[in-house]
């Protein structure tokens, strides 16, 4: 579920200014594809959850580019995840799995945490409740909306290229 990664990404920060957007109903997904997103790939590092977090990007290949996350706290890792952004219906749309430190799976089997894009810009891609930019070659800021029963709010990662 999308809340498992909000409400571990509470710790990180939050952000006053309005960063990710949400889908509307009736809405569909802007025409994309990966070419928009291509200056993702790399390997990324920044402090979330009083540890180190640390993202990897593949280029785009076979329709998609996966990525793998760890969280790293206290020389242990606190948990993984695995995913991609996908060319799906002539648009994009990034998709996830969480996993524990020995690969125990958070989710159902067959269920992904799914973020569906609402809107293209240069170089930031606004995926439902999840937002991507690049602010330059070597920094690069993801945005993760929180929800909870009473309040939502956004917490930035602030990456560095390594």
């Amino acid at each position: 579920m999308k809340i498992v990664r909000i409400l571990l990404l509470f710790q990180v920060g939050i952000i006053s200014a309005q960063e990710t957007l949400q889908w509307s109903e009736g809405q569909t997904s802007p025409n994309a594809s990966l070419e928009d997103v291509s200056w993702i790939p790399g390997q990324w590092q920044g402090e979330a959850f009083g540890g180190l977090a640390e993202e990897i990007w593949s280029e785009p290949l076979g329709g998609s580019m996966m990525f793998v996350f760890r969280l790293v706290k206290d020389d242990q890792v606190s948990f993984y995840e695995v995913g991609h952004i996908q060319e799906v219906d002539n648009s994009i749309i990034l998709q996830l799995k969480h996993f524990d430190k020995s690969l125990k799976g958070w989710e159902e089997k067959d269920e992904t945490v799914d973020f569906r894009l609402v809107k293209l810009e240069k170089n930031k891609a606004y995926f439902e409740g999840f937002t991507i930019e690049k602010v330059s070659e070597d920094q690069m800021n993801m945005w993760v909306l929180i929800e909870s029963k009473d309040s939502s709010e956004e917490v930035l990662f602030a990456y560095k290229r390594m």
